[in-house]
């Protein structure tokens, strides 16, 4: 019998799982190449100056069953991170910053995983260079040791510097700041240091040198720049001593004295030579060549010349000595040697000083008193003075001068020899000024010019100032300002001038005096210069603010000087506000304000500045008032007669309002008037005339003026017109209409008629065919409002007959006839009618002057007046 397996449903599970598990392949990197962003990573080359942040490289790879993928990083224990990765999309970025001399590569381990399989790979990235690094100089400092005579063009010294970057910008160039100035040069590409060609050092002039040597390198990218590193050092090169410079004298010339009281062997006078290379010096050896004649000795070693023979055994006055100065080596060598010439005068002894002589003998002091200011040139005959020296020759040769205060006085004469009278003469009369020196002191010195011992004598010279009148008296001050309250009662100090007369005694009093138109109400006191009121003087800052006037300081000669004297009065508030009538009317046409006005006399601010305010009105809460202007209006939700009607009972609509005007002053004043107001709504009258007379409704007098000057030009205009046509037409007795040719303009030129105070309108009846239209300026009153009552008008001409029929211009714009009239409604035009009538005979002129007026314009086609 057969035996069957069979096979459960779980083993067949189990059986499938086995065979899938092992069918798994292992995911794997695209390798795309060196040069491309994605892939494994390998052979991948960064530039060091990449930014931390970057967006590096993307890693891509595949599962080839279709799984989804992850992608990671990994490094070697020890090893920095410098990416990070994005294990789903395999975005490598840069997480720390990059340094190719310090790690020029990377290796970084990536890895590709399907959940199943893992496949790594170690990559190696390369970092590349970028120019980041600036050029430093190695062995620093630089000392250089050269000697002054190294020959030009050589070489001294190399310098070396090092780039730590690759290709340009490692590459390195030198030179020298300052080429011009410098003494050296270097190779651009070496670094070697040299003297210039046809430069030599030397260690006289200059010991030390600094030369500034600048690398540059070659320059490279650096964050998508283009950049150059450069550094700088500075050299210092000593020059060392040689001997090349003969030996100097210091001092030269030379000269000494033999007196006759020298004893032989006695030392004259020493010369100092000093080797001319200072930094290895070699001593010096002295001798004389030539011009001793056997009378001095000089010392071989210290250069100090004797005198070998007594004065008296010398023959000549003057001996002229040739000292040589010779180096020796330190091999005792003589190698170079200089000369110099040095003098000796034998001279007699000078014994004797300049000596200064009064009448009565030997003196050193003398005075003199004289008045101050004399003549320029005169000569001071009070001072009688000699002078004189024992000794002969050139010993008795001296200078006089006066020591002191310069250029007052100078002596006569200046060089005396032996003896000579002094003259002392006056230089500058006006440093002569005893308010200056009462008493001037010199000393007159004498001092031998050509001997050794320059002996000297000295005197003095006092001399005493008498005073003369020779000052003016001098204010303080140009002028004064002062300042008085005007409540100051009559006598009231107001300022004190002060005026000073150096002069002494009597000429130094001054007295005081004031004149000028503003000194009426001011007195001032004559010898201490206080100025003050008048005892009677009432001060009024609102009637004068400002007084000035002169005051004048005299001496007891007469000698004056004048200052000027400013006083401002300064304003007390004494006034108060007023206003020109204690009850006032005023019509007030809603939407527009009413305006009071209240003046104070003071004269200045804030005396005179006045605040408005609302005491007292019923009710309350209806107005509102400007505190600085004084406009009255009403409150912002009052706009009809309505709601005026809704507030009172009192159906006229006026009401009655206390109105205070109070003063800014210290201490305050104000008034109070009582206001009546009657509202009104805006009339329905149009027109500059109408506007005209509502804001003279509280005016009337000027309604009638204005009215009365319109009446007037019309009658002066009409008599005019009359008395021209009478003439014309003497022959009649009848008025003949003006007859005139018309002749055609070849060109008419624009013009325009410009009568902004005169204009003819088309009215819609009869009463309002003219009209006349005032400036805006001249409709502005004193309260600010058009509220004013109307007055009366006198009557204006009849209405003229219709003008005859023309054909109209196309090329030229209509235009009105300007009239005189006034703009009245007709019912009040028909009130004054009745009252004042016109005769027939004027409004026919009028007529008649209408028409000639328009046929004349319609004739010419343009205005012309």
């Amino acid at each position: 019998m057969k035996h069957v397996r069979h096979f459960t449903p779980s083993l067949f599970l189990s059986l499938v799982h086995v065979c899938l598990v092992q069918a798994n392949y292992a995911p794997y990197f695209f390798d795309n190449g060196a040069r491309s962003t994605n892939g494994n990573m390998a052979l991948l080359s960064l530039s060091e100056d990449t930014p931390v942040g970057t967006h590096v490289y993307t890693l891509n790879g595949t599962d080839p069953e279709g799984d989804a993928v992850t992608y990671g990083l990994a490094y070697e224990a020890g090893s920095r991170r410098y990416f990070s990765v994005d294990e789903n999309l395999g975005n490598v970025t840069l997480i720390e910053e990059l340094d190719r001399e310090k790690e020029d590569e990377i290796e970084v381990i990536v890895s590709i995983s399907d959940g199943l399989s893992t496949v790594s790979e170690k990559v190696r990235i390369l970092v590349m260079d970028a120019n980041d690094e600036s050029p430093e100089f190695v062995n620093t400092p630089y000392i250089v040791q050269v000697p002054e005579n190294a020959p030009s063009g050589s070489s001294i010294f190399k310098i070396e510097a090092v780039d730590k970057d690759t290709g340009s910008g490692g590459s390195i160039t030198y030179f020298l700041q300052n080429i011009h100035a410098n003494k050296f040069t270097i190779d651009r590409h070496s670094g070697v240091l040299r003297i210039k060609t046809g430069v030599t050092l030397d260690y006289e002039k200059s010991r030390t040198h600094f030369v500034v040597v600048v690398a540059k390198d070659g320059g490279g990218k650096l964050r998508g720049d283009n950049k150059v590193f450069s550094a700088t050092t500075t050299v210092t090169v000593n020059v060392e001593d040689v001997q090349d410079t003969p030996p100097m004298f210091i001092g030269i010339p030379y000269y000494g004295y033999v007196y006759e009281d020298t004893l032989a062997g006695s030392e004259v006078l020493t010369v100092v030579a000093l080797d001319g290379d200072r930094g290895k010096p070699n001593s010096i050896h002295y001798c004389i060549v030539n011009g001793d004649e056997g009378s001095f000795e000089i010392s071989n070693t210290t250069g100090a010349i004797s005198v070998i023979k007594s004065p008296n055994q010398l023959k000549k006055e003057v001996y002229e000595l040739k000292v040589q100065a010779s180096e020796v080596s330190q091999e005792d060598d003589i190698s170079v040697y200089a000369f110099a010439v040095v003098t000796i005068r034998v001279v007699d002894l000078n014994n004797h000083p300049p000596t200064f002589y009064g009448e009565n003998g030997p003196q050193n002091r003398f005075e003199l008193t004289m008045y101050e200011h004399p003549p320029e040139g005169e000569i001071l005959r009070g001072l009688k003075i000699t002078v004189s020296d024992s000794d002969q020759g050139a010993n008795a040769k001296f200078n006089l001068r006066l020591v002191g205060p310069g250029g007052i006085f100078r002596v006569v004469p200046q060089t005396v020899l032996n003896e000579a009278q002094v003259t002392i003469i006056v230089e500058n009369s006006a440093a002569i000024d005893y308010e200056k020196f009462k008493v001037l002191t010199f000393k007159l010195l004498a001092i031998e010019m050509n001997t050794p011992e320059k002996f000297s004598s000295t005197a003095d010279i006092v001399i005493r100032l008498l005073d003369t009148n020779d000052n003016v008296p001098k204010f303080s001050s140009d002028y004064y300002i002062a300042r008085i309250p005007e409540n100051s009662p009559g006598g009231s100090n107001v300022v004190a001038v002060t005026a000073t007369d150096p002069d002494s005694g009597l000429w130094g009093e001054v007295k005081y005096s004031i004149y000028g138109t503003g000194a009426d109400l001011f007195l001032i006191h004559p010898s201490t210069g206080i100025i003050y009121s008048q005892p009677w003087a009432i001060l009024d800052a609102e009637v004068n603010s400002k007084y000035n006037f002169y005051v004048k300081a005299e001496d007891t000669d007469g000698k004056y000087s004048l200052a000027e004297v400013f006083i401002t009065v300064l304003d007390v508030n004494d006034h108060s506000p007023e206003f020109n009538e204690n009850i006032q009317e005023k019509t007030m046409i809603i939407g527009s304000p009413v305006k009071i006005e209240a003046i104070d006399q003071d004269a200045e601010e804030p005396n005179n500045i006045v605040d408005y305010s609302i005491m007292q009105a019923d009710p309350a809460n209806v107005f509102d008032i400007d505190r600085s202007t004084g406009e009255i209006k009403l409150k912002s939700y009052i706009r009809s007669l309505d709601i005026i009607h809704n507030i009172t009972k009192n159906k006229d609509c006026i009401w009655s309002v206390v109105v205070q005007a109070k003063d800014r002053g210290s201490p305050s004043f104000s008034t109070t008037a009582v206001l009546k107001i009657d509202i009104t709504e805006e009339t329905l009258h149009k027109g500059p005339m109408a506007a005209f007379l509502m804001q003279t409704k509280d005016n009337p007098m000027k309604a009638l003026g204005v009215l009365a000057g319109v009446v007037g030009i019309m009658v002066l205009i009409t008599v005019m017109i009359s008395t021209a046509m009478f003439w014309r037409n003497k022959r009649s007795n009848k008025i003949m209409p003006v007859r005139r040719i018309i002749r055609k303009r070849q060109t008419p030129q624009s013009r325009t008629v410009r009568m902004e105070w005169l204009k003819f309108k088309r009215p819609s009846n009869a009463a309002e065919k003219f009209v006349v239209e005032d400036d805006a300026k001249s409709l502005h009153n004193e309260n600010s409002n058009n509220n004013i009552q109307v007055a009366p008008v006198p009557p204006t001409a009849p209405l003229p007959p219709p003008p005859p029929a023309l054909a109209p211009r196309g090329d030229v714009p209509g235009w009105r006839v300007p009239t005189v009239s006034g703009s009245l409604t007709p019912k009040f035009i028909n009130k004054q009618l009745k009252k004042r009538g016109h005769s027939s005979a004027h409004n026919a002129l009028v007529s008649e002057l209408k028409m000639k007026f328009e046929k004349k314009n319609a004739a010419i086609g343009e205005p012309h007046i």
